[in-house]
């Protein structure tokens, strides 16, 4: 195990440096310092507003929610967030492009809300799929 580790590391440091001579000899300074900005402008958000937020929801949902249905609530959230999050572009860049890129030219929030409801009847399904199981062996712990 230790052998693998030691190679998977090399691997990613390798790649790592590949890709940063990549950038600094075929990227000029202004794309250089728009990039930097876009990456510390994403660990602000990220560490500013979503961490804090899912810790306020996990928090509301241990507080709220049982622990047999919780994990599959959470689940939906964690499934739901990121198709939200690939989606959310897509629809504010809609009919932002020429009608030949047909990429831009979808319905992404009805496309959305289509994938959500799949997830919430599937995480639904298999809440009562463990429900059914656990009242079918007689066992009366809730897990």
């Amino acid at each position: 195990m230790r052998a693998w580790r030691i190679s998977l590391a090399t691997c990613g440091v390798l790649l790592g440096l590949y890709g940063a001579f990549r950038l600094l000899t075929n990227v000029g300074l202004v794309e250089l310092l728009v990039l930097a900005a876009w990456l510390i402008g994403a660990v602000v958000i990220h560490d500013g507003l979503l961490s804090p937020a899912v810790l306020a929801v996990g928090w509301f949902l241990a507080q709220r929610v049982p622990p047999r249905g919780r994990r599959y609530l959470q689940g939906f959230l964690v499934v739901g967030g990121l198709l939200t999050v690939v989606a959310i572009p897509l629809m504010l860049r809609r009919d932002s492009q020429p009608v030949s890129k047909a990429m831009l030219q979808q319905n992404y929030g009805g496309n959305l809300s289509i994938l959500l409801a799949l997830v919430a009847a599937l995480s639904l399904l298999l809440y009562a799929v463990r429900v059914a199981r656990r009242t079918g062996d007689g066992s009366s712990t809730v897990s």
